[in-house]
């Protein structure tokens, strides 16, 4: 028997009947060809000066404030990166893992630059410095580093800016989950004989076709199977993914059949393949220091997780079948976030209910072609194995 997602959301969801969906305008600012070819050599000087002085640190802050200055044109990789900053929910799950990485606020204020590199890797533990080092070397001179950067914002090429955006903050991000290598609070000693995941991991998976059929082609050639990579941010949910890491590695997930709605791809319980841990329902709030435990939020009161549901391709644990106090020892689902189901602001009905636990960063354009009766031929922790930790034999 499949574990419930919530009373209120099961397979099919359905749309809340005291919603209603409502347009709202876009709050991107926006400059058009026409306004492109208007800029001249001084102008393009300028926007590279103001880069310099005041979007770098936003860089580092993860703020993404180039609105008045950088050209956009519309494209896939711009439509991911030149968001509203003022959105209190990110729109993918990059954008969300950034946010979610519990840097110092020096690492998240400081301005990327030669001369800063020492106060940049002071805040770095020490068996991490040689990496942090090369990681810092490649943001400021490497392939998709700040160079790269302000060299296509000189050349006004706005697509081109967007990718290389996107890259610049990767790299990051990557610095800033060097600087926070474990948890940044203590668990309660009730929760400490889980499993728990001290920081990032990624989870491979490889998905079949149930009826035999294929997924859509790439590069002209068919393909029998499919790859979709999760990151699972144990800074956040650590129960959670801790749970989830084992399960991986105990192979609970590898012939597991998939059940499909309009909202979510859900798997089957774990068959009896092995025993995951009923863990507490676990959300960070926003602004908080550390998860809250068996409680829900209540976003219509401005409460908002740190890892949110209203993300195309979000990871998060069902219910418990016998409480919502507790998550789903086994069962898990993909969230298909769509902004024409959800409330006010674009929040899903559903925001705060969940423990969410990591972001579909690979694949993401599979999960639509999923149907009910695909497989899960192998999960793997392909990264992370060192930062799980297992409660001890009694």
């Amino acid at each position: 028997m499949a574990y419930p997602l919530s009373s209120s959301f099961n397979i099919p969801i359905t749309r809340h009947p005291f919603f209603h969906h409502t347009k709202s305008p876009s709050r991107i600012f926006c400059f058009t060809k026409n306004q492109l070819g208007q800029c001249d050599d001084d102008t393009s000087l300028g926007i590279t000066q103001r880069i310099m002085k005041t979007v770098i640190p936003i860089l580092i802050a993860s703020t993404i404030q180039l609105s008045s200055m950088v050209p956009y044109v519309s494209s896939p990789a711009a439509n991911a990166i030149l968001y509203s900053p003022d959105t209190k929910v990110p729109r993918t799950g990059e954008v969300a893992l950034r946010r979610a990485i519990p840097a110092s606020p020096n690492m998240k204020a400081i301005q990327i630059a030669v001369d800063e590199k020492d106060s940049i890797l002071a805040s770095i533990p020490a068996e991490l410095k040689e990496k942090a080092s090369l990681v810092h070397s490649t943001l400021i001179d490497g392939k998709g580093g700040l160079q790269v950067l302000l060299q296509s914002i000189k050349e006004q090429d706005a697509d081109k800016v967007s990718v290389n955006l996107q890259s610049t903050l990767d790299i990051v991000a990557e610095l800033e989950t060097l600087q926070a290598p474990g948890l940044s609070f203590l668990l309660p000693g009730q929760y400490m004989q889980y499993p728990r995941l001290s920081g990032r991991g990624t989870v491979e998976f490889v998905i079949e076709k149930g009826d035999g059929s294929t997924f859509s082609p790439v590069g002209g050639e068919e393909r029998k199977t499919a790859t979709i990579q999760v990151v699972l941010d144990g800074y956040s949910a650590p129960l959670t993914t801790g749970n989830f890491a084992k399960l991986v590695m105990d192979g609970a997930y590898n012939g597991i059949k998939l059940n499909c709605s309009n909202q979510a791809i859900l798997s089957e319980t774990g068959l009896d393949k092995t025993n995951g841990y009923s863990v507490p329902l676990e959300i960070m709030p926003t602004g908080q220091f550390e998860p809250l435990y068996k409680t829900t939020l209540s976003v219509q009161d401005g409460e908002l997780p740190v890892l949110p549901l209203s993300v195309y391709g979000a990871v998060a644990m069902a219910h418990n079948e016998a409480s919502e106090e507790y998550s789903s020892p086994y069962q898990f689902f993909f969230y298909l976030y769509d902004k024409r189901n959800a409330g006010l602001g674009g929040i899903s009905f559903e925001e705060g209910q969940f423990s969410v636990f990591g972001y579909t960063t690979i694949g993401r354009d599979i999960l639509p072609e999923i149907k009910t009766g695909d497989i899960i031929r192998s999960a793997k922790l392909i990264e992370g194995q060192d930062r799980l930790v297992l409660p001890k034999e009694s």
